[in-house]
């Protein structure tokens, strides 16, 4: 569908010519038959393309009913393309290397070029730029012209699920250069299924002429039995994260129990802060009450004030009206109860902090929070009662 463009839009014109305007059927030279317009988004404004459609003049040759356009539209944009590939690649580029989001880039394109794509055209953009980047990624050509400094390739595996009930994805990786090999999704985690990819892996390096030093996996059956099949006599390695993770199992297990503990004896914050908020709303009340029959009383007295003279009026008004200040300050009770309220969120935060690892773990960092809260307001208590008692040994 094409896109509707607004009467007062100021367009750049270019027009561009076929180069070889040789027919090479029957050599002659090829006339235009028409123009065709062509209009695009582009990071300098608006673009408009006017190109000259040839044909051979020669109606009995065989590329009579051929037409032919300029080669250098595909430099601007892609055929069927509302865009050039200015914008192409400057989509591409914030949502892969600065990982912007889809409203994100559509703000940002409005504000500062002025142009209007919707989500849907962001997300077909995005999904074209993909596709050039893996293929990119795949040319083997490339990918030998990248290790013709190394020696060796040092591969890796593993299976990504997005969520549970969806096919896993197998990512092959080479380590020294940082690349990825390719990736597929499976069905089957079974022993075949998986074999293929090993296959497909050592296609690569064969193609490539480099040796495999060794592979690195969570030595999964399929792996492991995959790996013997294909790379004989070639090293496996335990993945670090996978090993670690595995060991502390146990380890993860009784920390759960410990922090499950801990939370049933920290109880009772939620029913602090109402307490706090009911105090506080009370006080509100009274503090409204008292402003209102302060109201009430000035009023009074300017009904009396009035049967007076307006000299005496104003001394008295003056004199009786109560001071501006005690009314606007906040009573000493209203900071305590701000403090216990960043208490119990302090509180709060510890107890639902599940950060960490087998080798940080939660249970400890929570005991150790909780213990620097405990002396907290064990020095506020000493504070409070005149700090701790001194024993006088002298006596």
């Amino acid at each position: 569908m094409s896109h509707s463009w607004p009467m007062e839009t100021a367009f750049k014109s270019v027009e561009l010519d076929v180069a070889d305007r040789i027919c090479q059927h029957c050599g002659q030279w090829m006339h235009v038959c028409g123009h065709r317009k062509r209009r695009l988004f582009t990071l300098e404004g608006p673009l408009q393309l006017l190109l000259k459609v040839v044909q051979c003049p020669i109606r009995g040759c065989s590329g009579h009913s051929t037409t032919w356009s300029p080669e250098a539209e595909l430099n601007i944009s892609m055929p069927w393309w509302v865009i050039g590939w200015d914008v192409f690649l400057w989509i591409g580029h914030r949502r892969l290397a600065r990982h912007w989001s889809v409203p994100q880039i559509r703000t940002e394109l409005h504000d500062s070029y002025r142009i209007d794509l919707s989500e849907d055209a962001v997300e077909k953009n995005i999904r074209r730029y993909q596709t050039m980047i893996a293929a990119r990624q795949q040319d083997l050509d490339r990918l030998r012209a990248c290790y013709q400094d190394s020696d060796v390739v040092k591969l890796t595996i593993d299976g990504l699920q997005p969520e549970k009930g969806h096919e896993t994805i197998y990512v092959v990786r080479e380590v020294g250069k940082k690349r990825l090999w390719f990736a597929e999704p499976l069905l089957s985690s079974s022993e075949a299924e998986v074999r293929r990819l090993f296959v497909r892996a050592r296609q690569i390096a064969e193609y490539l002429g480099k040796p495999v030093a060794w592979w690195m996996s969570d030595k999964q059956d399929a792996f492991v039995k995959g790996i013997a099949a294909e790379f004989p006599g070639i090293a496996h390695r335990y993945c670090q994260n996978h090993f670690l993770r595995d060991l502390a199992k146990p380890v993860l297990e009784k920390d759960s129990h410990a922090k499950v503990k801990m939370r049933s004896k920290v109880r009772g914050l939620r029913t602090i802060e109402r307490e706090v908020l009911a105090q506080q709303q009370q006080q509100e009340q009274q503090k409204q009450e008292q402003q209102q029959q302060q109201e009430q009383q000035q009023q009074q007295e300017q009904q009396q004030q009035q049967e007076q003279q307006q000299q005496q009026e104003q001394v008295q008004a003056t004199e009786k009206s109560p001071p501006a200040e005690a009314a606007e300050a906040l009573p000493p009770s209203r900071e305590q109860a701000d403090i216990v309220l960043e208490y119990c969120a302090a509180v709060r935060g510890i107890l639902n902090d599940d950060q960490g690892g087998p080798l940080h773990p939660p249970s400890l960092r929570m005991a150790e929070a909780l213990n620097e809260v405990q002396e907290s307001l064990q020095r506020n208590l000493e504070a409070k009662k005149g700090g701790p008692q001194k024993v006088n040994c002298g006596g």
